[in-house]
């Protein structure tokens, strides 16, 4: 029973760095398949995400690391085996990463597809379209896509969506395919941009990352670099709201208020201080938090990953707010589990209405997924009595030492379990 046991804080204080982006980490990882040799990514967060990541990386042949310093070190041979196992794609939706480079590098791939034998309705769709418009083909048999190309060439691409997770697996196949590629409605997140310099630093040719137009001239070859990963913005995010909710004062160490601009406005909103300087983001909460309308919208918008933090910090709120899910269906899940330690939420279709209340109450409750597991987390600090969130094992996937981290700046947190298999 992997599990955090949380009782009442008191107001949180001190400094906490943030960590490594697992958003920027893992395409960082995929990107090591695109040459020959060892690739150092320094940085990297001790995740469970990261772990599957190096196991899937394994799969193909390759060897991952940490060197004496906690560098990633990833080492590519000449000859990789492009197919990626059901155990190790099932367990993380990002493993479709892998399929740009597996093409662009091998000519071939073979990714196994969980839960179904047909693309409707599934995000591999817009991967698929963008690289059959690169020249690639595919072939679906017994839960498995199978891409195949001689050389990919480059051709100007339309994603119907800016979908971060398309945009890097174009990216990164784009890199060595012959001739010019562009992405229109590209996604602009800072990620994208992290991974955009490792690949320059590679030899790849990028101009526009960070915008909606990328622009990339194929490449014959590649060679290994060393690259340091941006700071996670959702993490900074969670330190940023846990002393919303808790109170007290909190230097966000590393956080970039300039990957965050929206986000801050709002906490602003909410009354939280904040305050940008050299040394991060310093966030003060003398009081209860004012109620604040949110509508989640790709990058520079809310990022649908930061909802379950802000429900979590608007159900304790002087007031009601309207929070608005315009990215993805079935992001309410974790509102029941909310609603058992006395948060007043109900939701509508893709909106949620919370009535703030002045103290929650300690419940048991289950983390769905990894944000709305370090939310309920949170919860747990301003509810009265003890909150036990199971399946702390989420939660792993994004965080380092989430609770450590929290215990750090005063928290009274445990988590409990055999502890996270983390890399």
């Amino acid at each position: 029973m992997e599990r955090f046991v949380v009782r009442r804080s008191r107001p949180l204080s001190g400094t906490v760095r943030v960590q490594g982006a697992k958003n920027s980490a893992l395409k960082l990882m995929a990107a090591s398949l695109l040459v020959e040799g060892t690739t150092q990514l320094a940085n990297v967060p001790r995740l469970a995400d990261v772990r599957i990541m190096a196991d899937l990386l394994a799969s193909f042949g390759a060897g991952v690391r940490r060197d004496p310093a906690g560098d990633l070190l990833v080492d590519c041979p000449a000859e990789i085996t492009p197919v990626a196992p059901y155990d190790l794609v099932e367990q993380m939706r990002a493993s479709i990463v892998v399929l740009g480079p597996l093409l662009a590098r091998r000519g071939w791939a073979r990714i196994s597809l969980p839960g179904g034998d047909d693309f409707g309705g599934r995000p591999i769709d817009f991967h698929v379209r963008a690289f059959e418009e690169l020249g690639a083909t595919f072939s679906l048999e017994h839960g498995e896509v199978t891409g195949r190309c001689t050389r990919l060439v480059g051709k100007r691409i339309v994603l119907e969506y800016p979908s971060h997770t398309t945009t890097d697996n174009v990216l990164m196949a784009a890199v060595l395919a012959k001739g010019t590629t562009v992405i229109e409605n590209a996604a602009r997140e800072p990620e994208v941009a992290d991974l955009a310099a490792l690949l320059s630093a590679m030899g790849a040719r990028i101009e526009g990352a960070g915008t909606s137009r990328i622009e990339i001239e194929g490449v014959d070859e590649l060679r290994p670099a060393r690259h340091v990963t941006l700071a996670d913005r959702v993490v900074a995010a969670t330190w940023l709201v846990a002393a919303g909710i808790a109170g007290g004062e909190v230097l966000v160490a590393g956080a970039r208020a300039e990957h965050m601009d929206m986000l801050l406005v709002k906490l602003a909103a909410a009354g939280l201080e904040i305050e940008d300087g050299p040394a991060g983001i310093r966030v003060r909460a003398a009081s209860r938090p004012r109620p604040v309308d949110i509508s989640t919208l790709p990058y520079p918008g809310v990022a649908t990953d930061y909802k379950p933090l802000l429900v979590t910090l608007l159900s304790v709120a002087d007031g009601v707010s309207i929070v608005t899910e315009n990215l993805y269906a079935g992001r309410f899940r974790y509102i029941d589990e909310l609603r058992r330690m006395g948060a007043d939420v109900a939701t509508d279709g893709h909106h949620a209405v919370i009535r703030g209340v002045a103290r929650l109450s300690g419940a048991p409750v289950r983390a769905p997924d990894i944000r709305a597991g370090a939310a309920l987390v949170l919860a747990g600090l301003a509810a009265e009595g003890e909150t036990v969130v199971h399946g702390a094992e989420h939660v792993d996937r994004g965080y380092e030492d989430f609770a450590g981290r929290l215990a750090g700046l005063g928290a009274d947190i445990e988590r409990l379990g055999d502890g996270p298999r983390v890399l």
